[in-house]
């Protein structure tokens, strides 16, 4: 839906992608799932983001840099009657590649930005200003890092607040966070990558419960998903463990969630059957 910026006011949260970090269809993928994708030359889905306009300051975010980030700061852009440019801040959940090599579009083979603020924990920051190419955008101080530990708050202005929250992943080269989002009016909880449910110390649908929206892990519908893998080794809460999980809840608390980051072989991304499913059990994918 085209809307005019001028017109707009209070805060404004932005779908800007819902792949899993390499994005759908998948490079090389020979399956039904992006075959035809690939052949055609099309482009199915943005990897997974989100964008945060302030239409009362004339500022805006992004969580998560992803690879898909020139055309997702264009879409955030387009609803912004700020100055052109960068965008105001980038919060980064973790070291995965869907979540930050974005960033590189920030360097001085691209925009050769100045300055701009990158909220991230600790190991990011030591990651980024240690390892190249990335420590040059630290050295040439086209990103600012921005310390943020677990449950700290960023005041961004009065009315609009962003919680970091630890969660468990595989924590290669960083701590992984998600963010709850707090605005003048409603709130979002972001939890794009996380193990198991069981596996975080606090409780998911307790969580959900606080807020508005709920953007969830959503990178396998199913076990067995990926024949011949042990999905195991890639632990994620699979849609269907999520929708058991909260099978208990009121319909209200579940059309709280949308579940975003999803991989090249859910079938959700391609509807069917499994859309069907989990909208007539409450649930909603996001959109961008």
């Amino acid at each position: 839906k085209e809307l005019d910026p001028a017109k707009m006011e209070g805060v404004e949260l932005i779908v800007l992608g819902i792949a899993q970090d390499a994005g759908f269809p998948q490079t090389a993928c020979e399956k039904d799932c992006c075959k035809a994708l690939l052949q055609n030359g099309d482009k199915g889905t943005l990897i997974t983001s989100l964008g945060l306009v302030d239409h009362t300051n004339h500022t805006r975010y992004m969580f998560e840099a992803s690879p898909d980030f020139p055309e997702q700061l264009a879409k955030l852009n387009a609803r912004h009657l700020g100055e052109p440019g960068v965008c105001d801040g980038i919060f980064i959940t973790h070291a995965h590649m869907g979540h930050y090599t974005g960033l590189m579009y920030l360097g001085r083979e691209s925009v050769g930005a100045s300055k701009v603020p990158v909220y991230c924990t600790p190991r990011m920051k030591t990651y980024l200003t240690n390892n190249g190419p990335w420590s040059q955008l630290v050295h040439l101080e086209n990103i600012n890092i921005r310390n943020l530990e677990s449950k700290s708050l960023i005041t961004l202005d009065s009315t609009l607040i962003v919680e970091a929250i630890e969660v468990p992943h595989r924590d290669e080269f960083s701590e992984t966070v998600g963010f709850r989002i707090t605005g003048p009016e409603k709130s979002a909880l972001f939890i794009p990558d996380i193990d198991k449910w069981s596996r975080w110390d606090l409780d998911i649908k307790e969580e959900v419960s606080k807020v508005d929206y709920a953007f969830l892990d959503a990178t396998f519908y199913s076990n067995g998903e990926i024949p011949g893998r042990d999905m195991s080794e890639i632990p994620h809460p699979f849609v269907e463990e999520t929708m058991d999980l909260f099978s208990n809840t009121s319909i209200e608390l579940r059309k709280k969630i949308y579940f975003i980051h999803l991989n090249h072989t859910n079938p959700l991304l391609r509807g069917g059957d499994a859309l069907r499913e989990i909208n007539e059990k409450g649930f909603n994918i996001a959109k961008e």
